[in-house]
């Protein structure tokens, strides 16, 4: 009876570590020079690009504000050089405060390939200047350079080492106490 017990409650506890989680947003997009000076090194994925599983409170009835991300980019074409680059992966809020979003990055990259890793909500920057039980507007995504911070792609010296450029950024909200769930990523 008791290892009976024990290993119902360790599917159990497997189901609910692998549920609390969704895909935010699966986004494959180009930046070209051009398109980067108008949106100053900036892809928008609007709310409609948003998963519909978007919480309007990231706090209950399941947190997802005190969970992780797991970010996954693909770096489908970059030109030629190895030139560092990275994205910032901001949370724009239906209401903010302080300075009104909260940003992430993905790893620094200077090729091709996949780029993985997972960030805890309540370590990235400004994550405070959001109001989660108000929800998420949009994501803004930004090409910048090895230096980060205003280190936005279109006004390097040596754009030609940034541009074009073609990724596909994945999200995984995954809630706390809850563990990545490879399985959820899309093909």
């Amino acid at each position: 009876m008791t290892r009976l017990f024990l290993i119902c409650l360790s599917l159990f506890s497997h189901c609910s570590a692998s549920a609390d989680q969704f895909v935010l947003f699966d986004v494959t997009f180009e930046l070209t020079k051009k398109e980067a000076d108008e949106k100053k090194s900036h892809f928008f994925v609007t709310k409609e690009m948003l998963s519909k599983e978007t919480p309007k409170d990231w706090t209950a009835p399941v947190d997802y504000r005190n969970g992780t991300i797991h970010l996954r980019l693909e770096v489908l074409e970059k030109p030629a050089g190895k030139r560092p680059a990275t994205w910032s992966v901001c949370y724009i809020p239906n209401k903010g405060q302080k300075n009104g979003y909260g940003c992430t990055s993905t790893p620094k990259y200077t090729e091709e390939g996949v780029y993985e890793k997972d960030v805890k909500m309540t370590e990235f920057w400004n994550h405070d200047s959001i109001i989660w039980t108000e929800g998420i507007d949009h994501m803004s995504l930004v090409l910048k350079g090895d230096g980060g911070g205003k280190d936005h792609a279109h006004l390097k010296l040596d754009p030609e080492h940034y541009f074009p450029t073609k990724v596909r950024m994945t999200l995984v909200q995954v809630s706390r106490g809850a563990t990545y769930d490879p399985a959820l990523m899309p093909e």
